[in-house]
């Protein structure tokens, strides 16, 4: 949309606009001109310029700033608008001075006149019609366009003008025809898809790939529909009969006054467009609040966030593109913006795109090959299993396909023999060292970045669409790569990037700590963050080669990632035109699952060189380094000679740093004057700043973090509008619904970083209180003066100053369980404790900070459990089990049965010992137990594990204890179902119990141990399991101190819900408290938002008849008949002159407040205050 207000009147009057499709590529053409007037350049079957004026009939417009304008307009070009002129030439009645002005325009100029005499204004004072709407183009324009007036005024009183291109060689963008996952048939799909042996084993690896793509398709086609490829049409889902007909009737009234232009005919169709706009006015509004009403707490999550986009208006298909100047040409056809944006992309990636001293560093460097061959058998180089071929498509998130139209949702629904087949395809890549020359392409999406100028094509960000076939077999490649990174710590600890148990937070947490440490021993510290122009499509792949050879890599492995990088090929896509090919030399690619971990290995290398005094942080390629020291001389002399190391990296690597980009800060709170570091980015001087983002949060040169908590309000205010729109207090979302809304729309903002902007001062920190109760009213509803602690209760929803205590002992103890952690020492044993204390006005950093909150929860003196490895993902997951016992479900057989069910189970597995394990919990108790027929082994748990814990603890001890046995064959028997399932599906992010009896279970079976877990139902009678859960019960001795990550969560919920409840205890004389004096706060309802919103402030006891004095410093409203203070209590419960109405609907004259509004409620509630006349005051 392009527009130009008339500034200069004093009434809301003049001005033009002009909407463009986005589905044509367009740009504004500025116009220097005092006329209301606004210009576009459209590229259609040509590129046309588009001209809209305005221009009003009481100014006095010169035929010079006509003629400037016509002359300032490249041809060929349209001019539509009012030009409130009358001539005969047009149709008019009459000519008038304005109208000889725009003859006198068309003759000079040699223009064109399109108009055909039909009237296109109504003017309803007078009844008359006119024609004052011109259109006027260049004469090589005239032939190819009709043009008509719309009959209908649509409520205005200008008839539209159509202008029809004539011609039939012209066609409209389409979308690419793309499948309806949603409507799939996955049964027909499976049917049809059908891989085979003669498919996956073709001599050439290529046909093979290409046949099982042509399955894939062929199988969709018939079991899944497609989309037409049509651009969608306006939709309007309010629109129905009544509209329909009231339009209908307006039509009607329009046609007869048009033909006979009668004073009674115009009242009629006057009457008939305000019914109509009335009626479509009504209808609109009652379908806004039904579709919000619509999303409710039950939908998924994906359904819930489809609306809210739609509200927000962010689910629109496509966003356009504009025109581009590149080499001081405009492009403004389809194909030729694609191909300019993919020059564009590929001259970024291109060998010519480096400094010429690299380009000849590279070149001797790439004359060496690299020769990943070997005879060693190297685990990671085995095939891969069907299990890390499940767990590679369970991982996977829908996306849009690639080139070769494959979906994740295909490979989801493949039966197990065509997985498979699938896995004997892709094994045979991963030995044959062929890479598929389908799967080089990528198909490019390009998006603009925010706030940048879209005529530049370097203000475009390629988003890569691959081959999900391909990217699967990444994604098992990219677990074993990792995997060996991890074990062998080959990547430096000081990179947080995409590594599990790994975070911002991590390098975020890190420079605060070193910041606050020379705060207090009164030093300096200066950090320089450093900015890579285009990192990832510079990576040097040569480089990322090399580099792992060095780290040891042969085999498949490596040799897959050579042939995955060579011969790198891309379309640039806009709507459904693609460019030419294009190739990407250099870099990672885009939009693949390697590229993240290889760029990681690339960039691995730049931290090495550092001085001892200077620290670094990388982040994928955020990249930041500081130096501390009482001497700001020795600072600049250390840095200095950081990045003299840094550059010499780059220069042998292929990086640049941007000089505008790369800036520095200058952390201090020493007094007196300092002057800011003097440092060189080569030969540019860095620029000191006040202010820096790192990692999302804004670091000030004093750390106070106000700078980044004035801005997460601001951010967050923003955010609040669409709890506004869609918590309306007589219609709208339920609560529920809204508080979901908003702990992902608003409180996740809050949350992230709070474990570090939460040390500051509370002044500062406080600003945010006021976010997160305005967002916890618009979701319940309750009026604008009740207090925030009834807030907290009644959504349950706790103050922020808990959450913060929450997320920064969960941080310390996950960091706890991470003894190689870079900052565990900083954070486990903080240094200069002593220089805290006494200066208590300096804030202590995270260590520091954590040993008081420890104290006050009774938390300090807990044993985390250390987290544990998974087993390689190369490795077997061939762990057995018995399903006897799933097929009668318990809650309709009979102890009996299942007794006689085991006993036959034993007949079957005579030859295999039992062994019955079993955990228990309750109060402070934990235990666990296993039993042999030998003997009994119990043991006493933190009273903080779960349940879980004791379960798998026991099946871990009875798998310590079998290992010391000679006999080989065993069945381990639980009641604990989720236990075995944890055993079958563990991963890394699994309890670390878990991992560890996978990692035993398996060391047993190479030790040739045949060991089966069968579930069997507990309290049945079987007597081992009863054994087993008596001894769990009742171990009293052997205690174990660990407590596993995964259960102190729990604890500090539950640890921060005694606080929360310890400070509502103190409310003694809140209105909510006497209703409900726990936490615990109320179920959800099923009420709709009007009678929810007025149940929520009679909870609270603050409604706007009650409370509304307190906004507008009036005096409380008394009571006629007691001359007392009116308050909710007082009328459901106190006033005498309602006592029969409430004998009636409460069974009590007086009855107690908290057995009306209480859980439950009691719903008679509205009933009486209906009666009362107080239901619309509330």
């Amino acid at each position: 949309m392009e527009r130009k207000d008339y500034l200069q009147n004093a009434r809301a009057s003049g001005g033009v606009v002009t909407l463009t499709p986005n589905i044509f590529p367009s740009k504004r053409l500025n116009i220097n001109s005092q006329l209301q007037v606004v210009s576009v350049q459209i590229q259609l079957k040509s590129l046309i310029t588009v001209c809209f004026i305005y221009l009003p009939p009481n100014e006095i417009i010169r035929q010079t700033d006509l003629n400037d304008l016509i002359q300032q307009l490249p041809v060929p070009f349209i001019i539509l608008g009012d030009f409130n002129g009358h001539n005969t030439l047009w149709g008019s009645v009459d000519t008038n001075a304005r109208g000889r002005q725009v003859e006198k325009l068309l003759d000079d100029h040699s223009l064109c006149l399109l108009n055909n005499s039909s009237f296109t204004h109504f003017h309803p004072a007078t009844k008359t019609f006119h024609t004052i709407d011109l259109a006027i183009c260049s004469p090589s324009l005239a032939p190819y366009w009709d043009f008509s007036v719309s009959d209908d005024l649509f409520n205005s009183d200008h008839f539209p003008i159509i202008l029809t291109y004539s011609r039939n060689d012209f066609n409209f963008p389409k979308r690419p025809i793309r499948f309806i996952y949603d409507k799939a048939d996955w049964r027909l799909f499976n049917s049809h898809c059908d891989f085979t042996q003669d498919m996956v084993r073709q001599p050439d690896v290529n046909k093979a790939v290409d046949s099982v793509t042509k399955c894939l398709l062929k199988a969709a086609d018939i079991a899944i529909p497609k989309s037409s490829g049509n651009l969608p049409r306006l939709y309007k889902p309010w629109w129905n009969d009544n509209c329909k007909a009231a339009k209908k009737a307006q039509r009607r009234a329009w046609d007869k006054f048009r033909r006979y232009p009668t004073t009674a005919n115009h009242i009629a169709f006057k009457r008939a467009k305000s019914f109509f706009r009335k009626i479509r006015r009504q209808i609109k509004n009652g379908s806004f609040q039904k579709y919000v009403g619509s999303i409710q707490g039950h939908l998924s999550s994906k359904r819930m966030w489809e609306k809210v986009g739609k509200i927000l208006g962010t689910n629109t298909f496509y966003h356009g593109i504009s025109f581009l100047q590149t080499n001081g040409q405009l492009v403004s056809h389809t194909k030729g913006i694609a191909n300019t944006l993919g020059s564009a992309f590929a001259n970024v990636s291109s060998g010519d795109s480096y400094s010429q001293t690299f380009i000849q560093y590279k070149k001797q460097q790439e004359k060496r090959r690299i020769d990943f061959n070997t005879l060693t058998s190297l685990a990671y180089n085995v095939d891969f299993s069907l299990h890390e071929l499940r767990r590679a498509i369970r991982s996977s998130h829908p996306i849009t396909p690639g080139p070769d139209g494959i979906h994740y949702d295909m490979l989801k629904n493949l039966s197990t023999k065509s997985l498979g087949l699938l896995l004997i395809l892709f094994n045979r890549i991963w030995n044959e060292h062929v890479f598929p020359m389908a799967w080089n392409r990528a198909i490019v999406i390009p998006i603009l970045k925010p706030g940048k100028n879209p005529e530049d094509p370097s203000s475009y960000r390629p988003i890569a669409l691959t081959s999900c076939l391909c990217k699967t077999l990444e994604r098992m490649i990219n677990a074993r790569l990792i995997h060996v990174l991890e074990e062998k710590k080959l990547l430096t600890e000081f990179q947080s990037g995409f590594r599990y148990g790994r975070s911002t937070i991590d390098n975020i947490l890190n420079l605060e700590t070193a910041i606050r440490d020379a705060f207090i021993t009164k030093k300096h510290l200066v950090s320089i963050f450093f900015d890579m122009e285009k990192a990832y499509d510079r990576a040097w792949r040569h480089g990322i080669l090399n580099d792992l050879h060095n780290m040891g890599f042969r085999g498949n492995l490596p040799i897959f990632i050579q042939n995955f990088l060579l011969k790198r090929t891309f379309n640039v896509r806009i709507n459904d035109t693609l460019s030419d090919n294009f190739i990407q030399n250099e870099g990672v690619p885009q939009g693949s699952i390697l590229s993240v971990i290889l760029f990681i290995i690339k960039i691995n290398g730049i931290i090495h060189n550092l001085p001892p005094y200077v620290h670094g942080l990388l982040f994928v390629d955020d990249f930041q380094i500081h130096c501390s020291s009482m001497n700001m001389s020795f600072i600049e002399r250390q840095l200095q000679t950081a990045i003299k190391s840094i550059i010499a990296w780059a220069d042998k690597n292929g990086f640049v740093f941007s000089s505008q980009k790369t800036t520095c800060i200058h952390f201090c709170k020493v007094r007196g004057l300092h002057p800011d570091p003097v440092i060189l980015l080569k030969d540019t001087t860095i620029p000191v700043v006040p202010v820096i983002k790192f990692l999302g949060i804004l670091f000030d040169s004093k750390l106070t973090f106000r700078p980044h908590i004035s801005h997460l309000k601001k951010k967050c205010i923003q955010s609040l509008n669409i709890l506004k729109v869609l918590s309306n207090t007589t219609w709208g979302c339920k609560s529920s619904t809204l508080l979901k809304i908003y702990k992902s729309v608003v409180l996740s903002k809050l949350d992230y970083g709070s474990v570090i902007y939460g040390s500051a001062a509370r002044s500062v920190v406080q600003q945010l209180d006021t976010v997160h109760h305005q967002g916890l009213r618009l979701a319940s509803g309750a009026f604008r003066t009740s207090p925030v602690q009834s807030l907290y209760v009644l959504t349950g929803e706790p103050c922020l100053k808990l959450r913060r205590e929450r997320f920064s002992l969960k941080y310390y103890f996950k960091m706890k369980q991470n003894p190689s952690h870079p900052s565990y020492e900083r954070v486990m044993k903080p240094i200069f404790g002593q220089f805290y204390e006494k200066k208590v006005s300096f804030i202590p950093s995270f260590g520091h900070r954590m040993r008081p909150l420890l104290e006050n929860f009774n938390l300090k003196n807990i044993d985390i459990l250390p987290k544990h490895d998974e087993p390689p993902p190369w490795r077997s997951r061939n762990v057995l089990t018995i399903d006897d016992f799933h097929k009668l479900p318990k809650s309709t057989t009979a102890p009996s049965v299942y007794i006689q069910e085991f006993y036959y189970h034993r007949q079957k597995f005579e030859s295999y010992g039992t062994v019955f394990t079993d955990g228990s919990k309750f109060g402070d108790h934990v235990g666990s137990a296993v039993v042999f027929s030998h003997i009994v082994i119990s043991r006493t748990l933190n009273k903080h594990c779960s349940v879980f814990t004791s379960e798998i603890f026991a099946i871990y001890t009875a798998l310590r204890a079998i290992r010391l046995l000679s006999q080989k064959k065993w069945i381990i028997y639980t009641d604990s179902q989720s236990s075995i399932e944890a055993i079958l599906n563990a991963s890394r992010q699994s309890h670390p119990l878990v991992l560890s009896t996978v990692k035993l279970y398996f060391k047993l079976q190479d030790r040739n141990f045949d060991i089966l877990f069968c579930w069997i139902p507990g309290h049945v009678g079987i007597t081992g399991n009863d054994e087993a859960d008596a001894a769990a019960k009742a171990a009293s001795s052997n205690v174990e101190t660990f407590v596993p990550f995964q259960d102190i969560d729990q604890v500090l919920k539950q640890t921060i819900l005694i606080k929360w409840q310890h400070l509502w205890d103190l409310e003694l004389n809140n209105k909510l408290h006497s209703i409900q004096p726990s936490i615990a706060g109320f179920q959800p309802n099923n009420l709709n938002r009007r009678m929810s919103v007025k149940l929520a402030r009679l909870r609270l006891g603050h409604t706007y008849f009650t409370h509304k004095h307190l906004l507008y410093a009036d005096p409380a409203p008394s009571c006629s008949s007691c001359s007392t203070i009116i308050s909710v209590r007082h009328i459901l419960c106190e006033c005498p002159k309602y006592r029969v109405l409430r004998r009636k609907y409460f069974g009590k004259a007086y009855p107690d407040l908290r057995d009306i509004l209480g859980e439950p409620y009691n719903a008679n509630v509205f009933s009486f205050v209906h009666d009362i006349n107080f239901i619309h005051r509330i």
